[in-house]
């Protein structure tokens, strides 16, 4: 379930990076981060593309009040969506990289599938 984890911030300031690190999941297509937050920006990029797979006016204006950039929002639609049709779920891989060198938080690179 999406939003379970606290992640150290404030709850606007989790919102505010959730948001801005699933936008540029989906606009770059791949982002290194710590394996808790890959594992939230997973879920919650899974969640706009099975939006856009849905293609309707409530599913457009769901997605567009998540992702910051517009121009994303309509790559969701336009390119990202369309190329998962067959596919049920699981849009995105994480894979661990190993311990960060300055707090040996344990490092994962989120990428599109």
């Amino acid at each position: 379930m999406p939003g379970t984890r606290k992640l150290g911030r404030a709850t606007d300031h989790r919102r505010a990076m959730l948001r801005a690190m699933v936008t540029y999941l989906l606009e770059n297509g791949k982002i290194e981060t710590t394996v808790t937050r890959a594992k939230e920006v997973s879920a919650m990029a899974d969640k706009m593309i099975t939006l856009g797979k849905a293609g309707d006016l409530h599913s457009k204006r769901q997605v567009l009040s998540y992702v910051t950039k517009e121009s994303v929002a309509k790559k969701v639609f336009d390119e990202i969506a369309p190329s998962y049709d067959g596919r049920s779920g699981g849009y995105t891989k994480i894979i661990k990289t190993g311990p960060r060198r300055g707090d040996a938080a344990e490092m994962a690179i989120i990428q599109l599938v």
